[in-house]
């Protein structure tokens, strides 16, 4: 079963195989706003920081792991949020018994499966179309988080139609598919150089970049596949 569910500007699809767990998400999504949103009430320079930032003492869980995510790609925390978010709801639905649980927060998606999954890949006007990652069974919390410069509401200083980093930390996953897309320009080469900013970073698994009709990966990626794309499905507001 799946759930599109609305909380201020955090929109997410939450699939599970029961209703239950899908309640435990959106209990985990309350409660992660609502430390995220008291702790920078005490640090208001950590919404508004693109750079590097170190919490203050007695931060939540929730500013910790954004800061640190994002320290290792050399950006702000803020970068990381929905990545986080998503992935402590799966940590809580995990926690409570469910072996199959996905939560996509606008393209940032922590999941555990214990299924094969297609992951739709979406690069806005980019005519790279109708593709998709199988992702194979895991009892671990990983993540497949992408940003981009010409879809969605999120701030991106580069050209990329899709970043997309994998990691089994979804904070990095999320903060670093932002370094990505901002490092990308336009042309193959930018692509290829676009990647670096990646390379190097322990726990990042592998790496993908549309530009137009420009692809470059790097790393280990998942299976790809041709796949009719349900843009139905994509969490967006």
């Amino acid at each position: 079963m799946q759930e599109l569910y609305r909380l201020k500007e955090t929109i997410v699809t939450i699939k599970a195989d029961k209703q239950e767990y899908i309640e435990v998400a959106k209990k985990s999504i309350i409660s992660s706003r609502n430390l995220l949103e008291h702790y920078i009430v005490r640090d208001p320079y950590f919404k508004i920081n693109l750079e590097p930032h170190e919490c203050r003492e007695n931060a939540p869980e929730i500013a910790l792991r954004m800061a640190n995510a994002s320290q290792k790609v050399g950006i702000g925390p803020m970068s990381a949020v929905a990545g986080t978010i998503s992935s402590f709801a799966v940590e809580a639905m995990k926690e409570a018994g469910a072996t199959y649980a996905v939560v996509d927060n606008g393209g940032d998606i922590a999941y555990i499966t214990d299924r094969a999954l297609h992951v739709g890949i979406y690069a806005g006007a980019s005519p790279v179309k109708d593709l998709a990652f199988v992702i194979n069974p895991t009892r671990d919390v990983k993540g497949i988080c992408t940003s981009s410069g010409t879809v969605g509401p999120s701030i991106s200083f580069g050209m990329a139609d899709a970043a997309i980093v994998f990691s089994n930390n979804v904070s990095l996953a999320d903060a670093a598919a932002t370094a990505l897309g901002n490092a990308t320009d336009i042309g193959p080469a930018a692509v290829e150089e676009a990647f670096s900013i990646v390379k190097g970073v322990d726990e990042i698994e592998g790496a993908m970049v549309i530009q137009g009709e420009n692809v470059g990966m790097w790393g280990k990626l998942p299976e790809i596949i041709r796949s009719k794309v349900d843009y139905d499905c994509i969490t967006k507001g």
